[in-house]
């Protein structure tokens, strides 16, 4: 059973499932119901809600911690990336769903991945991906979390996440070691 955490700090959160942006109060009694890729989804009195990497103080967890969470393996990469591509599918691997404790890799919700130089010699990662549902409010907040975890990559000069419909995402999409991690095998 997770115990009550009072926030140290008023802080900005999502909530969960609109993605509308709120803020918790200093002193809020929050629960922590999920820790993936250095995010906080936290239950309150007024539902569930997403704390962001930058805003992990305000849990009175040190920012710091997360940087071993955030290392990943390569499995699920394409072989034929290129070392810029897999540096961005590695962070890629640190975004979630904060319903779902599987990162967006492996869910399968990540349909492409390229990183293109642009004429003035700049690197640019293109990401095209979807969600669960066409109706998830996170959508926006989640592709705005890739994008920023893409553009920790030193090398990295821009970024843009696209939300596409087609095809469809369906549970066969979800890679095997997601299907584990959800109990499907």
């Amino acid at each position: 059973m997770h115990s009550s955490i009072e926030l140290k700090r008023e802080v900005e959160a999502v909530q969960i499932p609109s993605g509308d942006a709120i803020k918790l109060p200093l002193g809020l009694k929050v629960i922590i119901t999920q820790s993936l890729g250095g995010t906080y989804t936290v239950a309150t009195d007024f539902g569930l809600a997403r704390i962001s990497t930058q805003d992990v103080d305000a849990l009175g967890i040190d920012p710091d911690a997360h940087k071993k969470e955030q290392e990943t393996e390569s499995s699920n990469i394409p072989e034929d990336a290129s070392d810029l591509e897999a540096q961005v599918w590695n962070q890629l691997k640190n975004v979630y769903d904060p319903e779902i404790p599987v990162n967006i890799v492996d869910l399968g919700l990540v349909y492409g991945c390229s990183v293109e130089q642009t004429e003035d010699g700049k690197s640019r990662a293109l990401v095209k991906m979807t969600l669960t549902a066409p109706g998830c409010g996170m959508g926006p907040t989640i592709a705005a979390d890739a994008q920023s975890r893409i553009m920790t990559i030193e090398d990295m000069d821009d970024a843009a996440v696209e939300l596409v419909w087609e095809p469809a995402w369906n549970q066969g999409m979800i890679s095997v070691e997601g299907k584990m991690k959800l109990g499907m095998i």
